[in-house]
């Protein structure tokens, strides 16, 4: 709990504490309201007695009542506004609590999305993106309705019950002591009773809806092959053998924290009908009349008291099975952050020479081979340079260096002189664009995907228009009906290979960066589709830095020099070198 109040915002704290004074005066609240049946029944069973009593002389007074009687109506209206202020109180604490719980949850989804978004590629490559956006989306949301809205009621439920527990004491100290002992040892034993299938249930929620997110995403992600292997059994089966536990454990702590409600109001009835009946043994007519009031407050109390102990169990209850997702949460929210993650976008890095690497090595941890080693190479700014290699060679984990999403296990790289490492790697960025083999098109508009991250109203269609030019495609989309507002589907569904391939080069032209790397851009296009994306790529401008991989060697025939990565190792050759090792 502690670990997740550090992680709510100093504006969340302090309406954190606002409540708490809300809560204080709702217990004020129902003391009033509580304490405001004795007079009430009492001026209707007894006026004579109330109208003697020292502490209703005020009111006499202001009200100039001369009879008994006459008490009735304006005690009869103390008692409704007492009410009325009560229930106007709890229904704003209500609210409060409900509206800060949000709010917090809001807080906290949006800190487990950013510290997501800025793990370093490594991190995102080694775990499933089914537990990130589970932690997110659901487990964020069980955090809400399971943890943060539960403590406030847990809280607020102990506010009022001090209130009413105050009031009976005053009223009749025996019985008060009686019932709260009994109920708290009560409750307490249905808590002990409970504890384990509690946690286990918590446990399997938040691993079982994980799985259910992770079941929906391959299935619909992959679903032209699942619609062509006849594949969607098996996927149902998936989402069903996870589902199913999911549900009947978020059943089962639903059905543990409210059952024991109507086992204590059966209690709380019987003992206010013993306590009734031993209060009205051998007294007189009299002395029954003015038991008749504060057998009413006690009836009162008990019948706010049930409820407030009962909210206060499921509460607990609510936190208890929500503790293994509030741990993934607190996981995800305790993700490190980088050095540059809340400084401003920074200034490009000076680029006006060369990329170089100095002894560069690379391995992905101290247990496994090295991928890349000893490698010392420089790329002059305005070159074109060509990649290749067998599968498993290194050329995209060298890509991925270059592009600074992991950096050296040993050696380093430079760009004109400046090694390049956490502080300044976004600097560096500012400067590259890549152009993947499978570009990502959301489902948005041509405009948006070519200036990919950037809302509509900050878009330079001047700007996006001579990038489209720069990529050849701007003769295509003019040709649409929508144009540049032509929506693409999802994944970009409703475009071709090459069409994609050609809006991922107009979005790195859009950026205006003068390094564009081509990761195997265009092997997954047939012949003709790529000599016209590859054409595409020859016409651009020629002080652009081009690094492309590729498996094909005519796609290269334009490169300065053709670098061939081979046992951890390079070689640098022409075009023609290349194709005469290949022969």
């Amino acid at each position: 709990m502690k670990e997740l109040w550090n992680h709510l915002s100093s504006r969340r704290r302090k309406q954190f504490f606002m409540v708490l004074i809300l809560m204080f005066i709702a217990s004020f609240a129902e003391i009033i309201s509580v304490g405001a049946v004795i007079p009430f029944l009492g001026v209707l069973t007894n006026p004579d007695s109330i109208y003697q009593s020292a502490e209703i002389q005020p009111i006499i007074e202001i009200f100039s009542i001369k009879k008994p009687s006459d008490l009735i109506l304006p005690i009869t209206l103390m008692f409704i506004l007492a009410t009325i202020f009560a229930g106007i109180i709890r229904l704003t604490l209500l609210y409060a609590i409900t509206r800060l719980s949000f709010a917090s949850g809001h807080d906290l989804s949006i800190e487990v999305y950013r510290r997501s978004l800025y793990q370093g590629y490594s991190t995102h490559s080694t775990r499933n993106s089914s537990e990130v956006i589970n932690g997110i989306v659901t487990k964020t949301s069980t955090v809400i309705s399971g943890v943060l809205n539960p403590i406030l009621i847990l809280i607020s439920s102990f506010f009022l019950l001090i209130g009413i527990i105050s009031v009976l004491f005053v009223i009749n100290i025996v019985v008060a002591m009686t019932t709260f002992i009994g109920f708290a040892l009560l409750y307490s034993c249905v808590i002990y009773l409970t504890r384990i299938k509690i946690k286990n249930n918590s446990e399997t929620i938040a691993i079982e809806s994980t799985k259910v997110v992770k079941s929906l995403q391959e299935g619909l992600m992959g679903i032209r092959d699942v619609l062509i292997h006849g594949s969607q059994e098996f996927y149902l089966k998936l989402y069903r053998d996870a589902d199913l536990p999911l549900r009947k454990s978020a059943g089962n702590n639903l059905f543990i924290s409210g059952s024991p409600r109507f086992a204590m109001e059966a209690i709380g009835m019987i003992l206010i009908a013993l306590v009734a009946y031993f209060m009205t043994q051998n007294q007189e007519n009299d002395a029954l009349g003015s038991s008749i009031p504060v057998l009413g407050a006690l009836a009162l109390g008990a019948q706010r008291l049930l409820p407030i102990m009962q909210q206060g169990y499921g509460s607990y209850s609510a936190i208890k099975g929500s503790w293994a997702s509030l741990e993934d949460v607190l996981n995800l929210l305790n993700q490190k952050m980088p050095s540059y993650a809340y400084k401003a976008y920074p200034e490009a890095i000076d680029f006006n020479n060369a990329i170089s690497f100095e002894s560069l090595g690379y391995r992905y941890s101290n247990q496994e081979p090295w991928v890349l080693r000893n490698i010392d190479l420089t790329l002059k700014k305005g070159s074109r340079v060509g990649f290749i290699g067998h599968t498993g060679s290194g050329k995209s984990t060298l890509f991925d260096i270059i592009m600074g999403l992991i950096y050296p296990s040993e050696g380093r790289m430079k760009i004109d002189g400046t090694v390049i490492n956490e502080d300044n790697v976004r600097e560096w960025q500012a400067r590259i664009a890549h152009v993947p083999q499978d570009i990502y098109l959301s489902d948005n508009s041509i405009a948006e995907n070519i200036a990919f991250g950037l809302s509509k109203d900050n878009i330079d269609m001047e700007r996006l228009k001579e990038a489209s030019k720069r990529a050849q495609i701007d003769e295509l989309i003019e040709s649409w009906e929508h144009k540049y507002e032509t929506f693409v589907g999802e994944h970009g569904i409703r475009l071709s290979g090459g069409q994609k391939q050609r809006i991922g080069i107009a979005r790195a032209l859009y950026k205006d960066a003068d390094v564009l790397i081509f990761d195997e851009a265009t092997s997954a296009l047939d012949n003709k589709t790529e000599r016209s994306v590859v054409e595409s790529i020859e016409a651009l401008d020629g002080d652009l830095t081009i690094l492309i991989i590729a498996h094909r060697l005519t796609t290269l025939k334009n490169c300065d020099k053709v670098i061939e990565l081979d046992n951890k190792n390079i070689k640098v050759m022409s075009y023609e070198e290349s194709v005469k090792g290949k022969l």
